[in-house]
């Protein structure tokens, strides 16, 4: 040992072009346009010797001072109903998240994890077995996208952070992320084209009305009344409805931006008729004249939780009567159900399967 402290190396995938600039001259003493072909090497997910236009000394460099946080695809499953594309990724101290690739009409769509595992308890969710292992970086988050638009071979425009984890459980990394994705010299994927999902922590709904972001808010209410919902969601016992809907409500009033409140259909639970009128008396209450969008969602089963579907008919039905009572409501499109492509279930699955090799 002699003592040399090692400086700890920066991961290329967190920097902004600010600070990719400063490394470029600072660090490795060459000229700033290479941070630019640095970057566009990022946008492809290219490693570090793939770099072809950059020089030798710069790349030796690079290996010295920085990462690269990509993360590598641990599995990969393919709908043979819709195309659908799950994968498992493997971040690089071992940790698996998952990310799952839609394509729509107007193209392809990718939801993401932002945290490995999730500590907000949902019943309903394979997510949040086991708990919260540890927040992803923003490079992390970056990598998710970069990784599947180098697989898949295409553009990735609309972004849902609705993958494993709260994201606002994860504020500062994620914030940081949305910069980063959104940013010219990135990806440049618009705000209006991201979507944050969360079960609703109050405190940084208030944060993000403050930070004058363009992106869709989606806020999982799942019931009607404190009751049932903190009987699903714990989050509810310390951010009842009646501080919720009024930070929604105040995240309108700030943005400007239709807030999207997720509903999971439970047979048996929240899915009959009465339940429908009291969710629309509810947000109309709630909102007023203001425009809210409910997004109705068939539950997907968990062994864990013993939650059922409710029949498909049954599912339209509390969709009309919404709409009859004058509220914008829809039926989520189910894509991936032959590929386990809700989230928590694959990273949940391959995580039983460790443990009963390591018992075997």
């Amino acid at each position: 040992m002699d003592g040399t402290v090692q400086k700890e190396r920066s991961d290329l995938l967190c920097m902004d072009r600010a600070a990719l600039v400063a490394l470029v001259t600072e660090e490795c003493k060459e000229k700033p346009y290479r941070a630019a072909q640095i970057a566009a090497w990022l946008c492809k997910a290219a490693l570090f010797d793939e770099m072809t236009d950059l020089p030798k000394p710069l790349i030796a460099r690079l290996k010295e001072c920085a990462t690269l946080s990509y993360p590598a695809v641990f599995d990969k499953k393919v709908s043979a109903l819709d195309k659908t594309v799950k994968f498992l990724y493997r971040l690089t101290d071992g940790q698996l998240v998952e990310a799952v690739v839609m394509r729509y009409e107007h193209g392809y769509s990718i939801c993401i994890s932002t945290q490995a595992g999730c500590r907000m308890g949902c019943r309903f969710c394979a997510s949040t077995l086991g708990g919260r292992v540890r927040n992803l970086t923003e490079g992390e988050m970056l990598g998710e996208i970069l990784v599947a638009q180098r697989s898949l071979g295409v553009r990735i425009s609309h972004v849902v952070l609705m993958g494993i984890g709260e994201p606002l459980d994860n504020y500062d990394h994620v914030l940081r992320f949305l910069r980063l994705v959104s940013a010219k010299e990135g990806l440049n994927i618009s705000g209006r084209n991201i979507s944050l999902s969360t079960c609703g922590l109050v405190p940084r709904i208030a944060d993000l009305a403050k930070e004058n972001l363009p992106l869709t808010l989606s806020v999982s209410l799942h019931a009607s009344d404190n009751k049932r919902r903190s009987a699903i969601m714990p989050v509810n016992d310390r951010y009842p409805l009646e501080e919720l809907l009024p930070a929604c409500r105040d995240y309108f009033d700030a943005t400007g931006r239709r807030i999207s409140f997720e509903y999971t259909l439970i047979a048996g639970e929240n899915d009959a008729p009465a339940d429908a009128d009291a969710l629309a008396a509810l947000l109309k209450t709630s909102f007023g004249d203001r425009p809210f969008h409910v997004n109705l969602i068939p539950v997907n089963p968990v062994k864990e939780s013993g939650f059922q579907q409710g029949s498909r008919a049954s599912v339209l039905a509390f969709c009309r009567r919404l709409n009859r009572l004058h509220v914008n409501a829809t039926v989520r499109r189910t894509l991936g159900a032959d590929i386990n492509a809700s989230c928590g279930q694959l990273r949940h699955a391959a995580g039983q399967n460790a443990k009963g090799n390591q018992n075997s």
